[in-house]
Parts: structure tokens; sequence; C-alpha cells
């Protein structure tokens, strides 16, 4: 049977609609899209201390067989993913930093930004050992806060550290010589980025501005001078502080959810270490502290879709029950597992916004010279 031109035309109109409805449907489903044809191939650089998560075997498993992803996500530290043309030349298709500032200073880097989008928060604290933190609680420091957990004076603390205070003058009686905080390189890794911008903001009594900045800037500066060696990474550096114990380290910067990861990731060494071990790690959140919020930035429109899989509630619950990372909201997930309820504070009310991207990138170049 003949068919019209008229007749012909209107089925082709239709046909193209109904593919671009499925396009525009399945854009909005990749969960859909990923169980058809071969799995999308994305390349990029993450911060250290999503390195676990991204190699959860779990993750991995629901990237690839409900959203059609497969990744090769190499570590990098935070500042210089967004600055180092090293890095940058390699063409990522996606970045994933851990502050969103970062996300400013990468468009001044010149990198096109198809997206980005808040995938995690995670505030920053410090890392010390029960010992330790009794110690500081004595000396007017720090104040318990039930379990393993204490809240932490910062301000009092940076301004002991500049004025070269020694262990023992703080309530530590069995550490030799200064006190030190120590965070990672700031130039290099986020922790120590936004520790520079917290400390900055404290030390001048409010949000630091330009204006402000060379006021405090040679107090922060030795804060940094201080610490001594400072890793290239978050990851690094809290495995150094796990290894190293409380002499070796014995107050580090870092994000919350380190700590609650290495607890979970192996229940029975976790009882080993506070049936056995002569100090126990324990987290110290800083009054006031700062949000570390862990931004996925798309370069290739086809990361996008690496985005909206990760704001999935299957892939945030895995991220809070496994690996400790709160919501996009600072908000902890459902897990009512003991070895997360008795570590980590529900509500985080004291927080101090970041400088902008201007004042930290002035306040970086003066710690790097």
């Amino acid at each position: 049977m003949a068919i019209s031109r008229r007749a012909f035309g209107i089925g082709l109109l239709a046909a193209s609609a109904a593919g671009t409805g499925g396009y525009v449907y399945l854009r909005q489903h990749p969960e859909i899209a990923g169980r058809f044809g071969e799995p999308k191939r994305l390349f990029g650089f993450a911060g250290g201390e999503k390195e676990g998560f991204l190699a959860n075997a779990r993750v991995r498993n629901l990237l690839e067989r409900r959203f059609g992803l497969v990744l090769d996500a190499r570590r990098a530290g935070s500042v210089e993913m967004v600055r180092e043309r090293a890095l940058l030349d390699q063409k990522p298709q996606f970045l994933w930093p851990s502050s969103s500032v970062l996300v400013d200073v990468a468009r001044k880097s010149g990198v096109k930004i198809s997206r980005d989008q808040v995938i995690f928060n995670s505030p920053i604290v410090l890392y010390s050992w029960d010992r330790i933190a009794d110690g500081l609680v004595k000396g007017g420091y720090a104040e318990p806060a039930g379990g393993p957990r204490y809240t932490v004076d910062l301000l009092k603390i940076l301004k002991a550290i500049i004025a070269g205070e020694t262990w023992a003058a703080m309530g530590v009686a069995d550490l030799f010589g200064r006190a030190r905080i120590v965070s990672t390189d700031p130039n290099k890794s986020n922790s120590g980025f936004m520790f520079a911008g917290l400390s900055a903001s404290l030390l001048s009594g409010d949000v630091v501005m330009l204006d402000s900045l060379p006021r405090i800037e040679g107090d922060v500066t030795t804060v940094f001078r201080r610490m001594g060696y400072k890793p290239p990474s978050s990851g690094k550096l809290f495995d150094d502080y796990v290894a190293g114990g409380a002499g070796a380290q014995p107050l580090i910067v870092g994000y919350e959810n380190q700590l609650i990861e290495w607890v979970l990731q192996d229940a029975d060494r976790w009882k080993r270490v506070e049936l056995n071990a002569p100090s126990k790690p324990v987290i110290l959140y800083p009054r006031p502290t700062t949000f570390s919020a862990h931004p996925l930035i798309s370069i290739d429109r086809g990361a996008d879709d690496f985005i909206d899989a990760l704001l999935s509630e299957s892939l945030l619950e895995l991220a809070w029950e496994e690996h400790g990372f709160r919501g996009p909201l600072g908000s902890i997930g459902k897990a009512r597992n003991p070895l997360l309820q008795t570590r980590l504070i529900e509500r985080i009310d004291s927080v101090l916004p970041m400088p902008d991207a201007p004042v930290m990138l002035a306040l970086l170049d003066r710690l790097a010279a």
C-alpha cells in the first residue's frame, strides 16, 4: 500500500520527537540509560580523602551497572588539580576537589566548567590522641563532648602556637618541645588550604578580607612554619598520623570522615586499638570550624551524568554508611552504626565561612614564599 508524502513526513516527525523525548528522558534518568550499551569511561582527578569511596567495590559496581560509568579517578591535591597546568593539560573530564572556593579558582585557571555540584560535606576537624586531648582539657583549650569526641578553642590554640608555648605549658606534660598543629601543604591540598583560611579569619576576628589580610598574614605564616614538613594530600597526612602515633603526630588537621572511614574499614582492628593501644585516636571539633564542601566539577559534558549518579540516594547512603561523608546539606544519613553514632557530632552550628578566592590566592602566595 502506497504511503503519501504527508503521512511519511508526519511519521518522520513523530519518530524524531520520540527520539528526542527518549534522549531527554534518559538524560534525566541515568540509572536507566546505564543499563544499555557500553559503559561510559571517564577520566579525572579527585582528592585523596575520597580515594576509599572511589575504590569501594560496591560504589564502582553501582556506577557501572546502574549508571553505565567506569572511572579512572586519579589522586591529586585539591588545590593543585585546579591550578597546575601539568594536571589540567592531561584533559581531565572531571575534577573533584574539596572546597567550593576551588570552583572559582578553577575558573580563574581557565577551566571551562560544564556543571558543578556539591556532593559531600565534611567539617574540618583536628585529630589527636586521648591522652593529649585530656591534657588540652586540663589546660583549658578543649572540652569533652561525650565518647571519643572533644570540642576545642582553635583561636586559643593558634595564639599559643604563635607565642611559642610548649606542650607542657598547654597541659600536655609528656610531649617534647613547642606545640604545633600539622596540616597538608595549603598550595596543594584542600585541608591545608581550608585550615589556612579558617586560621586567617579567626586571627582577624571575622572572615578575612584583602584589606585585613596584611595585618594577620605574618601570624598565619608562623603557624604554618612551625609545622615542619607538610604532606601533599589529606590521605597521606592521615596515614602518617595513624602510623606515627601520639609522639610523632600529636595534633593534625583533617576531615571528619577520615577516622570514621578508618574505623569502619576494619571493626576488629578498631577493637584491638581500643583494648591495647597506649593512646587512642580522637576527633576534636574546632569552635568554630568550616565545612569542606566536595563539589564535583564536570569539564566534559559527558561527566554531567557522574554528578547525577553521585546524588542518587543509594550512593549517598554508601558514602555515609561506609565512609562517614555527610550529604550535600551537611546532614547525616540513616545508618545507626554505633561506631558512627558515638564519634560524630550530629549538628555543627559554629561554622565560619571561607574567605573568597582572591583572598585565598593572596594568602597562598604568602605561604608559598
